[in-house]
């Protein structure tokens, strides 16, 4: 399992994945799963992989392939970024297909899914969620945020901080949070943490961080929102008891006979 999310605001975007792979308890590994493909000054591409390994990767190796022979179509040739998310959806499903019956043959998972996060000149930055099927969705001003993988744990500190008008500061500190809460609630999403940040219109990404295990930053930053969330909820109001005067104790009339 995995744990992906982006991040689209007025001012930019922030994309962050986990590391951590799992075939089984006897082998937990790790692979990169975000991938830059911009060419700084013209166009900024960024990439994000949850799902069957070797369905990603044979992606990933066929993308790059068709940068360097200068296909038809490629990362650096599309002119919008929904045409990379079209084409980037056709390569899914090519390699689906051709793996599909001996993968199901032995009961193996062949789903996966990417963030596409990025720019293109002519355009606002943009943030799509490419399906295994192949279709995509985009990111909006209502909901800024995508995630792939083991969703549930970072979501709903997202819900709660993020807006399209936050800073970039502040959408990279909920995304680290986001991923690190994760990890603390599901042993199957781990370090290395990789994370970039870019401001819109500069076509180029000037932020980019690793956060390993035992990094100093991810452990003052967990203890630094355990201590906030002991003191919030030390400090909420007290609850009103004994406001409904129904017994909860059932008649003996109501319980029917078996």
């Amino acid at each position: 399992m995995t744990y992906c999310l982006g991040i689209l605001v007025r001012r930019g975007l922030v994309l962050a994945a986990d590391s951590r792979t799992n075939a089984g308890v006897d082998y937990i590994s790790s692979y990169r799963k975000l991938f830059d493909f911009s060419v700084p000054g013209e166009r900024v591409v960024l990439l994000c992989t949850s799902g069957n390994l070797s369905i990603t990767q044979a992606v990933i190796h066929s993308l790059e392939w068709d940068i360097k022979v200068n296909a038809a179509s490629n990362l650096h040739n599309l002119p919008t970024l929904y045409a990379v998310a079209r084409y980037l959806g056709n390569q899914i499903r090519s390699f689906q297909e051709s793996d599909r019956t001996w993968l199901e043959k032995d009961n193996i998972d062949f789903q996966c899914s990417f963030l596409l996060g990025g720019q293109i000149p002519g355009a606002a930055p943009e943030l799509y969620l490419v399906y295994s099927q192949g279709n995509c969705i985009r990111a909006t001003p209502e909901t800024p945020f995508l995630q792939i993988g083991e969703t549930k744990y970072g979501k709903p500190i997202l819900d709660r901080t993020l807006s399209f008008e936050s800073s970039l500061d502040a959408i990279a500190k909920c995304a680290l949070l986001s991923i690190d809460s994760t990890m603390r609630s599901n042993l199957s999403v781990g370090p290395p943490v990789n994370m970039v940040m870019y401001e819109a219109d500069t076509f180029a990404v000037r932020h980019r961080a690793q956060f390993r295990a035992g990094d100093p930053y991810l452990i003052k930053m967990r203890e630094h929102w355990e201590n906030a969330l002991k003191e919030a909820a030390a400090s909420m109001p007290d609850i009103s008891w004994n406001q409904d005067s129904s017994p909860l104790t059932p008649h003996i009339s109501d319980i029917s006979q078996p």
